[in-house]
């Protein structure tokens, strides 16, 4: 098998939750081009992917996420790859800054979504005969940085709860991993007020001086989805630009 065909998704069908704009819109985009049938899910969608298919879809319900599973595998057959990438935008806060009702609604959107997705899907990719699950997790996951708890806590979380899936389903071929990317240039970095204002506050805590491009991220996760990470499992791919580094 040479570089390409190790790279190539060409017949798998794949779902990347958050996929509305950003990071996770960029992977969506990416699997499709490596020829795959790609699902988008998320509540809006403000980016647009030729040949998805984008269902709206709350990552933190049970019956949603069920029935969008259920929608994606009739749609396009066997399931090989889920992304879990839904986040909510949260503000910066400490623990005596957020209530009890905010730290449950970003917890059950990113770690209660990735668990919602990864319940429905396994049997999928188990009768399939195997798949890839990637959790985005973030360089925040495994250091801690001020008025950022609960992202960090869920971030952590998700990084743990990939090596224990890993350790539950590698007898059904089904390998999962995190990927963990450093700042990266979205509408999330808005909340400095402008991309520049981002770059200028964030830049320099990176080895490389910049924020990443979400297509330097997409390539992780087409990598971890694809035969090329086929050895790949309970591990978390890192790209933050040097981030954790020192």
């Amino acid at each position: 098998m040479n570089a390409q065909e190790k790279y190539s998704l060409k017949g798998k069908c794949a779902i990347v939750t958050g996929a509305g704009g950003g990071i996770g819109c960029a992977i969506a985009r990416a699997f499709v081009q490596a020829g795959a049938k790609v699902a988008r899910l998320d509540l809006r969608f403000a980016d647009s992917v030729a040949g998805t298919l984008d269902i709206k879809c709350d990552v933190s319900s049970e019956p949603e996420t069920r029935g969008a599973v259920e929608e994606v595998t009739k749609a396009f057959g066997a399931l090989g790859v889920l992304v879990n990438g839904a986040a909510l935008l949260d503000a910066s806060a400490t623990v005596l800054e957020l209530d009890l009702a905010q730290w449950n609604r970003i917890l059950g959107v990113s770690l209660g979504g990735a668990f919602l997705m990864s319940k429905w899907c396994v049997p999928h990719m188990a009768k399939a005969g195997g798949g890839s699950i990637i959790h985005i997790a973030s360089q925040l996951g495994s250091v801690g940085t001020p008025g950022r708890v609960a992202y960090c806590a869920m971030k952590g979380a998700l990084l743990n709860m990939a090596k224990a899936m890993a350790a539950d389903h590698a007898a059904q071929n089904i390998r999962v991993n995190t990927l963990s990317p450093g700042a990266t240039e979205t509408d999330r970095m808005l909340r400095f007020g402008s991309m520049e204002k981002a770059r200028e506050a964030l830049s320099g805590k990176h080895l490389l001086k910049r924020l990443a491009q979400p297509e330097e991220i997409a390539a992780g996760a087409l990598f971890l989805a694809s035969d090329a990470a086929s050895f790949m499992t309970g591990a978390d791919l890192l790209i933050d630009g040097g981030y954790n580094a020192i």
